[in-house]
């Protein structure tokens, strides 16, 4: 049987995906959350003119040097009054300008005595005012819907006012490790066994993703343990599994999974790393059954998990191609998309460089780890030279 094509296996899985519900959150809880509606602004920015340095407010078109000071204005605490021919107020960065000044001289261009100020440069119409709205306008979308939420964000919705913000549900994600050979890190592993990464790091990712994890720990080489662990997982918008998916005599994942209800679509893919790729479905919950190798089990998420939350959350699935030249030859392609792991260099004037790296063996986290980039070869590629371009994945977890 033919392996399914990379895309063919994206499309499949996201045909089954849509946004979740909106819901209403504070917005000190909205850092990396996804918009579900467009915010607007609530007030303008600045809400008055005010000003932009320390100094005097007085009417530009006053043609005397010497003013008399019958006041002050400092953030806070407003100048209320009106002036007249020959006055200003003493005004502070950030205070409301009188209503009837047009003007702020800076007090280093300024000599006080007692109650009076001269001043020493003539002043312009709006010299030092930040008008009101110049920022933005009460009413106005500062926020498109389908976006992530950054701290920059956060602290301009404060500004507009908006302590309540609607954003998408989080999904929730179930990660579940098989395998005898796998102990938890801290753990006292036997000659025969390993630390357990995947799950760390799968949750560590879907995190990143904006998704709530449940870390269902490492489920041991049985049928009826895998069973109760898939099961204990009803709730979870998605299913992770890593490790024994495939049908050897101690893989019981595809099994289990379909004795739990799951309706396996496909399984292997024709890609590198990441051949033993899963995917199955019960109802509106969606299964990932992530190879076992570590950097297969990413390679895997960082193509269809992270798409699949971005879906859920409302936000764009499809990445803008990135494209670099190669720093080395590279041969012919087989019929499998190969993910390269490589080192990126951007040059001063902006050209990338990808090279990748040494060994790409799928058991090689230390490469995976320092590596920038997947550079993607598509099945079938012919050779590429040095300096040719290539499609690159970032990575960014």
């Amino acid at each position: 049987m033919a392996l399914m094509p990379v895309e063919e296996a994206r499309t499949r899985i996201l045909a089954h995906a849509k946004p979740l519900a909106p819901e209403n959150v504070p917005l000190a809880q909205a850092l990396g959350r996804a918009l579900a509606k467009p915010l607007n602004a609530k007030r303008d920015q600045p809400p008055f003119n005010s000003s932009a340095m320390d100094g005097y407010a007085l009417r530009s078109g006053d043609t005397m040097t010497e003013f008399k000071v019958i006041g002050t204005s400092a953030a806070g605490h407003a100048f209320n009054g009106k002036l007249k021919p020959g006055q200003a107020v003493r005004i502070f960065t950030g205070a409301p300008v009188p209503t009837t000044a047009d003007a702020v001289v800076i007090q280093e261009n300024t000599s006080v005595t007692g109650k009076s100020v001269t001043i020493l440069q003539a002043a312009r119409p709006g010299q030092n005012i930040r008008l009101r709205g110049l920022d933005f306008r009460k009413g106005e979308t500062l926020f498109p819907a389908a976006i992530r939420l950054n701290a920059r964000d956060i602290g301009l919705a404060a500004a507009m006012n908006c302590h309540i913000i609607s954003v998408r549900r989080k999904p929730v994600v179930a990660v579940i490790a098989t395998g005898d050979e796998l102990v938890l890190p801290g753990a006292k592993p036997r000659p025969d066994q390993i630390v357990s990464s995947n799950s760390n790091a799968l949750a560590a990712l879907v995190e990143s993703f904006g998704a709530t994890v449940i870390n269902g720990g490492i489920v041991r080489d049985d049928l009826r343990a895998t069973e109760r662990a898939i099961l204990k997982m009803a709730k979870a918008d998605i299913i992770v599994t890593t490790g024994g998916a495939s049908v050897g005599d101690h893989d019981f994942v595809q099994e289990a999974l379909k004795n739990a209800g799951v309706k396996i679509d496909f399984w292997k893919i024709a890609m590198r790393p990441g051949k033993p790729f899963m995917y199955g479905r019960k109802g509106q919950q969606q299964v990932l059954g992530l190879p076992g190798n570590p950097v297969s089990a990413l390679v895997c998420a960082r193509l269809f998990l992270k798409p699949l939350l971005n879906c859920l959350q409302g936000l764009p699935v499809d990445e803008v191609p990135t494209m670099a030249r190669l720093g080395i030859a590279m041969p012919a392609n087989d019929s499998r998309q190969d993910h390269v792991r490589a080192m990126l260099e951007i040059a001063a004037d902006g050209s990338r460089t990808a090279t990748p790296c040494g060994k790409q063996d799928s058991s090689m986290q230390r490469t995976f780890r320092d590596a920038h980039c997947l550079i993607v070869r598509p099945p079938n590629a012919p050779a590429a030279l040095m300096g040719d371009l290539v499609p690159i994945l970032n990575l960014d977890f």
